[in-house]
C-alpha cells in the first residue's frame, strides 16, 4: 500500500499537471469504484482543481465550490499519467481523469478489488479522515500520548491509522531499525529517552525518503511505487545484511505480510517468533541468532 512518502510523490507530480486546471471527463471501468452517489460525479466535471491534499492514506483532489475527489488506493492501487485522451483498457485499469494537460489513470493490480472514489462536499470530507496525527506536523508530547494512549507493540502503534497518518508495514520496519527498537516492543513500557527515540527515527526516515521520492517525482511521474525498494534499510531485506551491523535481516510473516528486523540492532540476538512456523516447529524453533546460526553448520555438515 503507498505510504506518506509515496503519496506525497504523488501530490508533487500532480501538482503541476492538475491544480488550476480543470477536469475535462471521467471514464469509470467498473461502477463499483465509485462509492458515493451524492454529489454525482458528474458534479466535478468542468471545476477546475484548486490543491491537492492527503486524509491518512487517501488522496484529496479539491475543488472549485468545496468539491472533493476521495481517492484511497488500498493496497495495490495505482497511479499513471498519460496522453490526454486515454481511456480504461486492461484488466487492472479502474477509471481515468482527463485534465488539459494529459490524463490520469488510476489501475490495481489484484483480484480483489479494494481501491475506491468517494466524491464528497464540503464538512463531509472529515468524515474520511482516520484521524492519525501527521508525525511532521507535530511535537513530541502530542506524538508520545498517541502512542501510549493504548498499550500496544510499537508496530501496531506506528501503523494505525487513528493513530499515526500515513505509516504501514514497510517504512514502520525502517523506522524500527532506525530507533533500534524491537516491533514487539509495547508502547507503554517504553522509557521517555525510548519515545524520544523513536519520535526522531520516525520524522527522519520519513523526511530522507520523502525528500528521496520528491525529487524523482519532480523529474518523472511515480511509474513505479512499492514497498520493496532495494535501497531499504530493513523492508524487504530477509537474509540480506544490516546496513548497520551486518547481520542478516530476519523476518515474521503473518497473513500477507512480512514484518522485517535485524536481531541484533534491535532485539539482543533474540529471534522474534513466527506464529505459524514457531507452532510447527515447537522446541526446534531457534530462540536466538546463535542458535540459528548453530543449526545451519549442523545442517551443513549433515548434509
Amino acid at each position: 500500500m503507498p505510504e506518506l512518502p509515496d503519496l506525497t510523490a504523488y501530490l508533487t507530480a500532480l501538482e503541476p499537471r492538475v491544480v488550476g486546471q480543470p477536469l475535462e471527463a471521467v471514464t469509470l471501468a467498473r461502477p463499483f469504484f465509485l462509492r458515493t452517489v451524492e454529489p454525482p460525479l458528474a458534479s466535478a466535471i468542468g471545476r477546475t482543481i484548486i490543491r491537492l491534499g492527503l486524509l491518512g492514506k487517501r488522496i484529496v483532489l479539491t475543488f472549485e465550490g468545496d468539491l472533493h475527489l476521495v481517492l484511497h488506493l488500498m493496497i495495490a492501487g495505482r497511479l499513471r499519467w498519460r496522453d490526454r485522451g486515454t481511456r480504461p483498457t486492461g484488466k487492472i485499469d479502474q477509471a481515468t481523469f482527463d485534465f488539459p494537460k494529459g490524463t490520469l489513470l488510476v489501475t490495481e493490480a489484484a483480484s480483489r478489488k479494494q481501491a475506491s472514489l468517494h466524491v464528497v462536499r464540503g464538512a463531509s470530507l472529515s468524515d474520511h479522515d482516520p484521524g492519525g496525527i501527521d508525525v511532521l506536523k507535530t511535537d513530541l508530547p502530542a506524538f508520545a500520548e498517541a502512542l501510549t494512549r493504548e498499550n500496544h507493540t510499537v508496530k501496531r502503534a506506528l501503523t494505525d491509522p487513528t493513530t499515526f497518518a500515513g505509516i504501514g508495514n514497510a517504512y514502520s520496519d525502517e523506522i524500527l531499525l532506525a530507533a533500534k527498537m524491537s516491533p514487539l516492543q509495547l508502547t507503554r513500557s517504553l522509557s521517555d529517552d525510548e519515545v524520544r527515540r523513536l519520535f526522531e527515527a520516525t520524522r527522519a526516515t520519513l523526511v530522507q525518503w520523502i525528500d528521496r521520492l520528491n525529487a524523482e517525482a519532480r523529474v518523472n511521474f511515480p511509474e513505479k511505487v512499492t514497498a520493496f525498494r532495494p535501497d531499504m534499510s530493513a523492508h524487504g531485506r530477509f537474509g540480506k545484511p544490516c546496513p548497520v551491523c551486518g547481520t542478516p535481516i530476519q523476518r515474521v510473516v503473518f497473513a500477507r505480510n512480512e514484518m522485517n528486523y535485524c536481531p541484533t540492532c534491535q532485539t539482543n540476538g533474540k529471534l522474534l517468533a513466527d506464529r505459524a512456523l514457531s507452532r510447527l516447529l515447537a522446541k526446534d524453533w531457534p530462540r536466538t541468532l546463535e542458535e540459528l546460526e548453530l543449526r545451519k553448520v549442523t545442517k551443513s555438515q549433515r548434509g
